[in-house]
């Protein structure tokens, strides 16, 4: 073969092998592109702070199953109760920050280092959005002859009054020493297994009273009397009931919230994954009516606005109980 032939042929292979890596290099930045924007690729577990059946369990697995259909992935429910939600927690935070591994996290989260002395703090956690409100109610039992709240703080101003809640260290104690330092009243909380069994105990007669959720109140019908919602609204389901602040001129706002947290330093996409689809979850008409069956509220606040909601929380459960 002549030499110009070779030479012409070297450089036609050249240019192939050259455009070969280009070709290759593009493929594997589109590549690196796809996995980047993939997540998920695997199932996700959700570890829930509680027992199977409480309202943490069923809001969380409600909560699920809209999620699995967002992300396109099985969304696992794990229950890991103990140490009032803080061994969950703990767990959690411990995992790498991948967005495999998410978690329910009450209003504990910003209770337990306070109650519990637990490893648990808000800045070690990467929060997602909040998903629900359970305002506390005051109730007492229809035969108590406490017609307003008023007549229970005035009956609290000449001696302690027994006021059942879900446990001690909860949010529903926390909720009576609350009110009991706004009205220089004395609150004497008695903790019970529950909010369910702390209502049924003001409805026959073994407390003065109880704070919980308003669905726990509403369970016993016509066994108690609901004094007033600890919100700054009434309740969308007892819109006859007063709020605190309506009835005794006292701004007293608690309530049992909860939202979906994960390990802290979830990277960027997956963090903003994650938010994007606990906020259409929330608002899912389905998701939406199982709370409203639960005589919850759906109130939801993107990652930044619950993280500055919780940090505020925590300084106040603070100076209320340390």
């Amino acid at each position: 073969m002549p030499r110009k032939r070779i030479t012409r042929a070297a450089a036609a292979i050249a240019a192939l092998a050259a455009t070969a890596l280009v070709l290759s290099a593009c493929t594997k930045v589109e590549e690196g592109e796809d996995a980047a924007s993939a997540f998920p690729v695997n199932d996700i577990r959700l570890i829930i702070q509680a027992n199977p059946g409480g309202g943490s369990d069923l809001s969380s697995r409600a909560l699920a199953t809209e999620l699995e259909k967002i992300l396109g992935v099985s969304i696992i429910p794990e229950n890991m109760p103990g140490a009032a939600g803080a061994l969950a927690m703990e767990y959690v935070g411990a995992q790498d920050p991948d967005g495999y591994v998410i978690g329910f996290a009450p209003v504990e989260i910003a209770m337990l280092n306070t109650t519990q002395s637990a490893n648990v703090l808000p800045e070690d956690f990467d929060l997602l959005g909040q998903i629900m409100l359970a305002p506390g109610v005051i109730t007492v039992g229809a035969n108590s002859g406490i017609e307003t709240l008023e007549d229970l703080v005035a009956q609290a101003g000449s001696g302690a009054v027994t006021v059942a809640n879900s446990g001690a260290g909860s949010i529903w104690e926390a909720a009576t020493i609350g009110l009991g330092n706004a009205t220089d009243a004395t609150f004497t909380p008695v903790p019970y297994d529950g909010g369910a069994t702390a209502v049924a105990a003001a409805a026959s007669g073994e407390t003065v009273a109880a704070v919980s959720g308003l669905g726990e109140a509403l369970a016993q019908g016509e066994a108690v009397r609901i004094l007033a919602v600890m919100n700054d609204e009434r309740h969308p389901d007892a819109k006859d009931v007063e709020t605190v602040e309506e009835a005794i001129g006292e701004d007293v706002v608690f309530g049992g919230w909860g939202g979906i947290y994960a390990p802290k330093g979830l990277p960027d996409d997956v963090k903003s994954t994650l938010e994007a689809a606990v906020k259409e979850a929330v608002e899912s008409d389905t998701y939406t009516q199982f709370q409203k069956d639960a005589g919850n509220l759906v109130v939801y606040r993107d990652s930044a606005e619950w993280t500055t909601f919780v940090d505020e929380q925590f300084t106040l459960f603070k100076d209320l109980l340390g």
